[in-house]
């Protein structure tokens, strides 16, 4: 049964036109993935307007720089069953800890089965939205502005490294580290770009564009527990980081192999985004956030308090 997500994906046109005779050839060029009878078919439907609700046909010109929205669908969109948490909310942001395997938004197969969607049926908020991702593999909190006339100074905490984020993985030891004085720290810093298939990123020469502070805290037989402080935000950072000290976390799917989609593992990816720590821009007081769930591959007490920075 074809799934059809609840609310419109947006597209702002090019400020200059291509060659493109019509909206339709537009469509076809700019996501070359989906059959262009599916956009006919779109078309055909009343599935695409401009941002203003206009209708627009397959034959509609191209308008620079003009908002088209359109709905995506999906043949057969996965359900997560893992329950997500509220862990805060005011007038302004609400916190919530997201399961592993949810994205946040909408996107590859999945339309409505995401963190955003369920947290509009679950407040009756239409206007949220996220002020950072975490990639869909990842468990934890999520930041979220509720009110557009204070969401800027949200998404500024992000922009300008005012926030500090806290992650825990847990990753099977060498035997260099299976040994060594705890807490133990490395400072990560060099430059990642994209790689082959492009979802995947690789450590190439140059100036340093990520930097991460990975310590390990605890252990216990084979496995470590890691506490993570990214001081950049570049996708899979924290996982190629990890990987560049021997330490790949546990089940990834992507590092240092890339695990074929139908591949089973033990357990999702031991990465969780376990703390958010800030000054309310708003407000002005200092905010701290952790998060409720535990990875499943550490059932064990938490490293000890003087190991774990607060």
């Amino acid at each position: 049964m074809m799934s059809k997500a609840a609310r419109p994906s947006e597209i702002t046109l090019p400020p200059v036109n291509q060659g493109w005779e019509n909206l339709y050839q537009f469509l076809c060029s700019q996501f070359p993935r989906i059959a262009p009878d599916i956009w006919a078919a779109r078309f055909r439907d009343g599935k695409i307007h401009w941002h203003n609700g206009d209708p627009v046909s397959m034959d509609a010109a191209f308008l620079p720089s003009r908002r088209l929205c359109y709905y995506r669908e999906v043949v057969s969109e996965p359900v997560i069953a893992a329950a997500h948490q509220i862990v805060y909310q005011d007038n302004h942001i609400l916190l919530a800890c997201k399961p592993h395997g949810l994205p946040v938004i909408p996107g590859g197969e999945f339309v409505n089965e995401c963190l955003l969607e369920r947290l509009r049926r679950d407040t009756g908020l239409e206007d949220i939205a996220p002020v950072h991702r975490l990639d869909r593999d990842t468990a934890g909190l999520v930041l979220f502005s509720i009110n557009p006339h204070s969401r800027a100074a949200y998404y500024q905490l992000f922009a300008q490294g005012q926030i500090e984020k806290t992650y825990q993985a847990v990753a099977t030891l060498p035997q260099t580290l299976q040994q060594t004085a705890l807490p133990q720290q490395f400072e990560l810093q060099n430059r990642l770009e994209k790689s082959q298939p492009r979802f995947l990123m690789q450590a190439v020469a140059g100036e340093p564009n990520a930097h991460s502070t990975l310590r390990l805290v605890a252990r216990k037989e084979q496995l470590g527990l890691f506490e993570l402080t990214p001081h950049t935000g570049k996708t899979h950072q924290l996982r190629l980081h990890m990987q560049a000290i021997g330490c790949p976390i546990l089940f990834d799917p992507y590092y240092p192999t890339l695990l074929a989609k139908s591949a089973i593992l033990a357990g999702p990816l031991q990465l969780l985004a376990q703390q958010l720590q800030f000054v309310d821009p708003v407000s002005g007081q200092p905010q701290s956030f952790r998060s409720p769930r535990q990875l499943s591959a550490w059932p064990y007490d938490a490293a000890p308090a003087t190991a774990l920075t607060a």
